[in-house]
């Protein structure tokens, strides 16, 4: 079985895939799919500010900031990078 991971566990220029939603963030699963975070949907981490707060990734073709609470809603696996 897989660890379970979380945005906030990716390095910067880490490649990952949204798997899953936190049961808890039922406000924040709706936003994170209105910004297109839908499962399947691959990511690169392009940037983490210095205490985590917040982190930039690109996704379908833009740039994105998470605030911690929403990057702590999304289950990630990493992906290898090519």
């Amino acid at each position: 079985m897989l660890e379970k991971k979380y945005l906030r566990d990716l390095a910067v220029g880490s490649t990952g895939r949204v798997v899953s939603y936190e049961q808890t963030t039922g406000a924040y699963k709706k936003k994170l799919l209105a910004m297109g975070l839908t499962k399947g949907t691959e990511f690169t981490v392009t940037r983490i500010a210095p205490l985590g707060d917040p982190v930039e990734i690109r996704v379908r073709g833009f740039k994105l900031s998470l605030r911690k609470q929403e990057a702590d809603a999304l289950g990630v696996e990493e992906l290898p990078n090519l």
